[in-house]
């Protein structure tokens, strides 16, 4: 009779229990990786007074309502090298055009990259203002009094090609 039987090989050298324990290592590995994302990264998406933002939509209603009954409008243009911007803002008979307005512009998703731009009145109904450097992408425009007691907005697309119109916002 012949002994055909190998010798006996140490387990770290077979390749079945590294294979079998390569997927909860992975399994490991990805869930270590998920939680450093979450932790360095803030998504920035859910405010934490968002119950207050809830009640205080009135308040953002009366100010578009307000905007309506003044006539307010705005067309809005980059500067070329969008580092500028020139807003010409028109309105009923009668109404003021205040010397200063805000514009808030607002990434919809990054809060971190949002910007306060002041606009100071050139001739009347000219405004211009600096904005700061805007990644290529999808912005929101609010333009405010210094009163906060209208608003109009819009929507603004980097680069852009022409003007963007500010209206006021519709509660309907």
């Amino acid at each position: 009779m012949h002994n055909t039987t190998q010798p006996l090989l140490p387990w770290y050298r077979e390749p079945w229990p590294w294979l079998l324990m390569a997927g909860p290592v992975t399994v490991i590995f990805a869930g270590i990786a998920t939680a450093w994302i979450a932790v360095v990264s803030s998504d920035g998406l859910v405010v934490n007074d968002y119950y207050k933002q809830g009640l205080a939509i009135n308040q953002t209603l009366e100010r578009g309502a307000l905007a309506t009954r003044l006539g307010y409008r705005a067309e809005l243009e980059l500067a070329p090298d969008a580092r500028s911007v020139s807003l010409r803002l028109a309105a009923a008979e009668g109404a003021v055009l205040p010397a200063q307005l805000q514009l808030r512009v607002a990434h919809p998703t990054r809060a971190g990259r949002d910007a306060l731009v002041l606009l100071r009145q050139q001739n009347p109904g000219q405004y211009q203002g600096a904005v700061p450097e805007l990644s290529a992408g999808r912005w929101i425009l609010v333009l405010e009094d210094m009163q906060f007691s209208w608003r109009i907005s819009g929507g603004l697309t980097v680069p852009a090609s022409g003007a963007v119109t500010l209206l006021p916002d519709n509660p309907g």
